[in-house]
């Protein structure tokens, strides 16, 4: 017997409305751009919830730029192999249930209302205890972090593939154990809150690493490097390091993407296409294979070599070097610091062939900016500033006046709006008939707002 649809209906308008309501109640308490540096109340709710990030075993990510990619590569090879999988990332481009996913897909809003109503009471009791101690009440993201370590262990999950929101030691993934810790590449980012210098922000970085467990690491500068091999050892950890351990061998540019040779801890393996565009995707790859290779093998025995090429296959990044619309090309970005610009920079040369550039940059007022425009400069003809969705994003007059002192008059054009600064863009693209093209960068939220302009909004 067939459902009744207009029962159906409601029930689906019901959920759409608790969804709402509830994402909406989590996003009033403290912003994830605030931290307090401690896990105390976030174990606590694990606690009380009978520590449920114990049912499952756990690949924890952290790292300054690359994170998010890593860990959806890492998920897509352990999801190939026949593993049930969860993944949490963050941000999220356009909504909040995109960071908790299952078996690669966002959760399902009714089984989010199911969990939400299961922690939501615990919650409570910790909120009341950390206040009466005089103390905040639990922040969006660490609610967040405990709705998916609940999530995953309700579904159930085999592995949990979990990247760090902020730092490390005291991010509220952090309750998780990592049987496989990973350190993307590490550079200067939320100094506010994890240092003023890469020796210090690594240190940070480095909390992740557990006794026991292997730790897998992109290549560093030198001073991030000897923090994290110095973590290493104390925890009684097994280090594997990019460019001695394993790392890329074989990198071409290809329709769509990119051909790439990976040499992993356990074996080689050739002719991987992986459709994603920039080198540093490849390094990404490398370090995902190595994740992996350390977590189902102890770094000791090889993938099988037709799995890895059918998950590589159907890897994406939405919002990182990302095309979403065509004549002119439109590709988003979501560099937010020098770091990430320059690795952009280098990626949008050798990966496209534009005869003319034009950079749409809009930034949050507490990053470096001019950092980021002189790493940008470089790469584009013309730069269109402005703002994105966010009331952390910068004045776009401010914006403008950082860029032209960079560039030049002659090369900035500020708009207030980021239709229209977009619609801009792409003009000037194909200003004298040349194969031109945007790219929209400067902010996750930039990216979003810019995906979901052009109709574009699956993360799949």
């Amino acid at each position: 017997m067939s459902a009744d649809p207009r029962r159906e209906a409601a029930e689906n308008l019901e959920t759409t409305r608790r969804v709402r309501e509830v994402t909406q109640a989590l996003m009033a308490r403290m912003p994830e751009s605030d931290v307090v540096p401690t896990l105390d109340r976030v174990a606590r709710c694990m606690e009380l919830l009978g520590d449920p990030q114990r049912t499952y075993r756990v690949v924890h990510l952290t790292g300054t730029n690359g994170k998010t990619s890593t860990t959806r590569m890492v998920e897509r090879i352990l999801r190939e192999t026949g593993l049930r999988t969860g993944r949490f990332t963050s941000p999220h481009l356009h909504d909040p249930l995109e960071r908790i996913s299952i078996d690669g897909a966002p959760i399902d809003p009714r089984h989010f209302l199911e969990v939400w109503d299961d922690v939501a009471p615990f919650i409570a009791i910790v909120d009341a205890e950390s206040e009466a101690a005089g103390g905040p009440p639990l922040s969006y993201f660490e609610c967040i972090a405990v709705l998916a370590l609940a999530a995953f262990a309700d579904a159930p999950v085999d592995v949990a593939v979990i990247e760090v929101g902020l730092g490390g030691r005291w991010d509220a993934t952090n309750v998780a154990d990592g049987d496989v810790a990973v350190i993307t590449p590490i550079g200067l980012d939320h100094e506010r809150y994890l240092g003023g210098d890469v020796q210090s922000i690594a240190a940070e970085k480095a909390g992740i690493v557990k006794p026991g467990a292997r730790v897998v690491v992109a290549e560093q500068a030198e001073e991030a490097r000897a923090v994290v091999a110095d973590a290493v050892e104390a925890a009684g950890a097994r280090l594997a390091t990019a460019g001695v351990d394993f790392g890329v061998t074989e990198h071409d540019v290809a329709v769509g993407g990119q051909l790439v040779g990976i040499r992993g801890l356990a074996g080689e393996y050739d002719e991987l296409v992986l459709p994603l565009f920039g080198q540093h995707q490849a390094q990404n790859l490398a370090l995902a294979v190595a994740a992996v290779e350390s977590f189902l093998g102890d770094g000791q025995q090889p993938l099988d070599p037709e799995l890895l090429r059918e998950a590589v296959a159907g890897m994406t990044a939405p919002g990182r070097l990302e095309v979403v619309r065509r004549s002119p090309t439109v590709v988003v970005d979501s560099a937010h610091n020098p770091h990430g610009m320059e690795t952009l920079a280098r990626a949008l040369e050798e990966s496209f062939t534009f005869a003319r550039l034009v950079g749409l940059v809009a930034v949050f007022e507490d990053k470096d900016a001019e950092g980021m425009l002189s790493a940008l400069a470089p790469a584009v003809d013309h730069l269109v500033v402005s703002r994105n969705s966010s009331p952390r994003s910068m004045e776009p007059e401010a914006l403008g006046r950082l860029a032209r002192e960079l560039l030049g008059d002659d090369m900035v054009t500020v708009v207030e709006n980021l239709p229209d600064a977009l619609d801009l863009a792409g003009s000037l693209a194909d200003e004298g008939g040349v194969s031109g093209g945007v790219i929209a960068t400067g902010s996750i939220h930039t990216a979003a707002d810019v995906r979901m302009l052009l109709g574009t909004t699956d993360v799949s």
